[in-house]
């Protein structure tokens, strides 16, 4: 297992900075939809590093500690993160609107003041849907102080406060719908919308052309909600700890380093740009 996800972690780092490399480095791929998918590759890097290293370091010691510090840093910053990543996906949504319902006004629509304004507001509506509400989640702990999971998370830390936690539940799962559910019916929308532009182009090429654009965001889209769905909205009667630890193996390091490939094995641009820069240097 170390070797495993040591391995999968090093290709996480290494696709995700190469996007953002690429994105620097090659003029055609400086456009509103490549500016969004670095804001995605960092975050990518960024939870799995959350994640990953004090997994690895658990796996080559007999005693797993980690300090109650470095417990909540890890569940203010996966749950940030992970919110951030919701929004996210919904402005890169918007993006696929803009581009395919307006393409003649889709630079003057997403000028790159909009396109930072977007990226901010993402980052920004993470920050204040997750670390200011967890104020309230701070409560004594009683023990045994034992985390049953790859890292530490607010359902699982729920269970190590000794004081009544019903409040704090309550505002668990609100937040969780705003910032789940908001941004997923945001998608919904953006790509009716798309599908509606779509069915009014007369060609099958151009129909072809314009669905294939959206691709590699609906694939990213439908793993990271899936995981999500399956993780918080299956019966009582199919749950397992282990199989909810695998879940969150797979969301948390496997899913970011499938992203970069996702957009980069599919896509004849970063292919082309690729090809460009390590001609170059």
């Amino acid at each position: 297992m170390f070797l495993l996800l040591s391995l999968v972690y090093l290709t996480c780092c290494f696709g995700n900075t190469a996007v953002v490399t690429l994105v620097v480095l090659d003029v055609s791929l400086q456009s509103p939809m490549y500016f969004f998918l670095c804001h995605l590759a960092l975050l990518n890097v960024l939870f799995s590093t959350l994640v990953v290293p004090k997994m690895l370091f658990n796996f080559l010691t007999s005693r797993k500690v980690i300090s109650y510090a470095f417990c909540l840093a890890q569940t203010y910053l996966t749950l940030f993160l992970e919110c951030t990543e919701c929004f996210l996906l919904a402005v890169m949504a918007l993006d696929r609107y803009m581009a395919i319902c307006h393409p003649l006004r889709y630079l003057l629509l997403l000028s790159w003041p909009a396109c930072v304004a977007l990226a901010l507001c993402a980052w920004a509506l993470g920050f204040f849907a997750s670390v200011v509400p967890l104020s309230c989640f701070i409560l004594p702990l009683c023990g045994p102080y034992v985390v049953d999971y790859i890292f530490c998370e607010l359902p699982i830390l729920l269970h190590l406060f000794c004081a009544d936690t019903t409040l704090q539940e309550a505002m668990m799962a609100v937040g969780g719908a705003g910032t789940v559910m908001v941004p997923f019916l945001l998608i919904l929308l953006s790509y009716l919308r798309i599908l509606l532009a779509v069915m009014r182009v007369d060609s099958a090429e151009g129909r072809k052309r314009a669905f294939s654009t959206c691709t590699s965001h609906l694939i990213v889209v439908t793993i990271y909600y899936g995981t999500g769905l399956i993780r918080y909205l299956r019966p009582k009667s199919l749950y397992s700890a282990e199989g909810d630890k695998l879940i969150s193996l797979f969301y948390a390091v496997i899913n970011p380093m499938l992203n970069p490939f996702i957009y980069s094995l599919r896509n004849k641009e970063v292919q082309g740009a690729l090809g460009r820069v390590i001609g170059r240097y």
